[in-house]
């Protein structure tokens, strides 16, 4: 068998670091951290967080690549900004995420979304300001056009070593970069049905985020190139299947287990899970976002949604149950058309345009954004990320003249 091409992985120590939310002891909850009970346990504990977690508090996630300023391109310079981070108020909110040319930070547990958006200006503003000082450049799009994914080094904590040993050239593809948003759901049978029931929106919201054109010095012709080589290339990712409540979800995890399928909880890389360590219900569709008034508005989006998802449960109201062959029909299309393409109303078997079906969206949550102080938030732009910069490409601008364009984006700290 070959091994992964040169340049050889480098090990360099990572020190774990915090959470961004209230965590279950002993479970595997920062990023490079190992489980360290079994899994029964933390099933068992698990649920009892699920019982006890209030509803709609919120966390975001935000991946940044970093880049040399001079060439734009990736370097391998995580460990130097966490040690850069070391005693300031973002140490606890950085972390590595699996290559040491990429970045995590994190808003931590926040009570309202008006807290998370402010938050995730911070975040950023600390993040930028740590970077510069060492010669960094960040940007959040959700791949790097051109660098290789030879060059890029796994960072050396248990939880990467382990799946670098078991996913190899899949793994070491995954440059990718995203944003996910984290939100309290009370109750453990209510968590996994909203799960199941998000299931039939994380195309809309892929089409929303998408911002990856461009990978490997190639114009792909997709929206979200990060979509193609991260959710449709790792186990038990993407669209998840819909499960009736936490005893079919735990039968299913204790079935990984058991079987040698998973060592760790987090290798169930769904585009929604229950993160059964935090205790959240996570979507992970998204692509990562060169703007920050257009992440706020995603993220406003995903919780929006969540909430009146759990609503709508709570109400009895009628909700989709689409079979996952005909999701994965507007997954591809989100991915390949983005906000450009049409998506297919499943109820009227027509196709609609896709930015039609998220104008739909952001009203049918509305009046729960609008109790819960996210509606100012709720937008769809004229042109995302990855239809301005296919736009830049259809003109005649270069690649690189395009990447320097989003990381300018991706400079400012407010709207």
């Amino acid at each position: 068998m070959l091994d992964r091409p040169a340049p050889a992985r480098a090990l360099c120590g990572l020190r774990a670091i915090g959470p961004v939310l209230p965590r279950l002891p002993g479970s595997l909850s920062r990023v490079g951290d190992e489980q360290r009970v079994g899994y029964e346990e933390m099933l068992a504990r698990s649920r009892a967080a699920f019982e006890e977690v209030p509803d709609f508090t919120v966390a975001v996630e935000e991946e940044f690549a970093l880049l040399d300023p001079a060439t734009l391109g990736l370097v391998n310079r995580f460990e130097e900004l966490q040690a850069a981070a070391q005693e300031t108020e973002l140490e606890s909110h950085l972390v590595g995420e699996l290559i040491a040319s990429e970045a995590e930070v994190r808003t931590g547990r926040c009570e309202t979304f008006p807290e998370a958006a402010a938050r995730m200006g911070e975040r950023r503003a600390q993040l930028r300001a740590l970077a510069e000082g060492l010669g960094i450049t960040l940007s959040a799009v959700g791949t790097h056009p051109w660098s290789p994914w030879q060059d890029q080094r796994i960072i050396d904590t248990p939880h990467y070593r382990r799946n670098d040993e078991i996913l190899r050239y899949v793994v070491w593809r995954n440059n990718t970069f995203g944003l996910h948003v984290h939100v309290g759901v009370n109750g453990p049978d209510r968590a996994i049905r909203v799960c199941s029931a998000l299931r039939n929106y994380l195309p809309e919201l892929l089409a929303l985020s998408a911002s990856s054109p461009f990978v490997e010095g190639v114009f792909t012709h997709l929206h979200s190139a990060r979509t193609e080589i991260f959710t449709r290339m790792f186990p038990r990712c993407g669209i998840p299947d819909a499960f009736a409540g936490w005893d079919e979800w735990e039968d299913y995890v204790r079935f990984l287990y058991a079987t040698g399928s998973i060592s760790e909880h987090t290798q169930i890389w769904w585009s929604s899970r229950a993160h059964l360590a935090f205790p959240t219900v996570e979507i992970r569709i998204c692509d990562a976002q060169p703007d920050i008034g257009e992440a706020r508005a995603l993220a406003a989006l995903c919780y929006a949604l969540i909430a009146r998802v759990a609503r709508a449960l709570d109400e009895g109201e009628p909700l989709p149950d689409w079979p996952h062959r005909l999701l994965e029909e507007n997954l591809w299309r989100a991915l390949r058309y983005g906000l450009s393409g049409e998506l297919i109303d499943l109820e009227r078997r027509e196709v609609v345009p896709a930015r039609a079906r998220l104008e739909q969206l952001c009203q049918w949550v509305l009046p729960v954004a609008e109790e819960l102080g996210a509606a100012s938030w709720l937008a769809v732009p004229e042109r995302n990320a990855a239809e301005r910069q296919i736009a830049r490409h259809l003109e005649g601008a270069t690649m690189e003249e395009i990447f320097v364009e989003q990381v300018r984006w991706g400079e400012r700290v407010t709207g």
